[in-house]
């Protein structure tokens, strides 16, 4: 059972970390470009605020964004702020979800979230770990995969592992952490064909399920070639 309270603390700590090195940088390294195609460092650090006010109008009931477009203009609006203005946005985004969190509300109920998918509450914090740990690697600020927490890992390829499950267009896939048959394992995909197993460290397996990092390529494949993912 998730455990809210635990993850609202690796939030707080995950968003420490975060501003630490965002506030190492400048105006022009804003401006660079970022690990996400089409986005600089001001994109990502304009996304991971308006998530944070996203999941507030979650927890109250509200749709999470206006609309897919208005998410994409506000981003767009954002995204040349100074460092300043940025680090501000972040720390007071922050401070409302906290504030919405501890609220005293049913964390068993089912809350929507974008596009039609919805999720229990209590697992909200969570996902907002999920886009502060994997944008931070993102920034291209030398935080890398092998530097995510090894429980947030973990919990993070299980979690993507069991969104891929079932996809008629995801090959059966065996996930392994190491080769010597002690390490944890998942499963992930869709019935059909021959069971493929990726082997690796928990960095390169969660590289190739969000599409992070070199995306699996140093991953040992036994039986197969080194199948392609949809887009997250």
């Amino acid at each position: 059972m998730t455990d809210h309270v635990h993850d609202l603390q690796s939030v707080r700590e995950a968003t420490d970390r975060l501003l630490t090195a965002v506030a190492k940088l400048d105006n022009a390294a804003l401006a660079e470009e970022s690990h996400l195609p089409g986005w600089t460092r001001g994109h990502v650090l304009a996304h991971l605020a308006r998530n944070a006010d996203a999941l507030v109008n979650v927890f109250a009931g509200r749709p999470m964004y206006e609309s897919a477009a208005a998410r994409d203009a506000d981003i767009e609006r954002d995204a040349t702020r100074t460092l300043d203005v940025q680090l501000t946005d972040l720390r007071e985004t922050h401070a409302r979800f906290l504030a919405q969190t501890e609220l005293d509300q049913d964390w068993s109920r089912t809350v929507e979230l974008r596009n039609g998918v919805t999720d229990l509450a209590a697992n909200v914090p969570f996902r907002r770990l999920v886009e502060i740990e994997l944008h931070h690697v993102d920034l291209n600020v030398g935080y890398a995969l092998e530097d995510l927490p090894h429980e947030f890992t973990g919990r993070e390829i299980a979690f993507l592992a069991d969104r891929w499950a079932g996809r008629p267009d995801v090959p059966a896939v065996t996930l392994q952490i190491g080769d010597d048959g002690t390490g944890a394992t998942w499963h992930t995909g869709g019935p059909e064909g021959g069971p493929l197993t990726l082997v690796g460290t928990g960095a390169e397996l969660l590289g190739w399920l969000a599409g992070r990092g070199d995306k699996g390529a140093h991953l040992t494949v036994v039986g197969g070639p080194l199948p392609a993912l949809p887009p997250l």
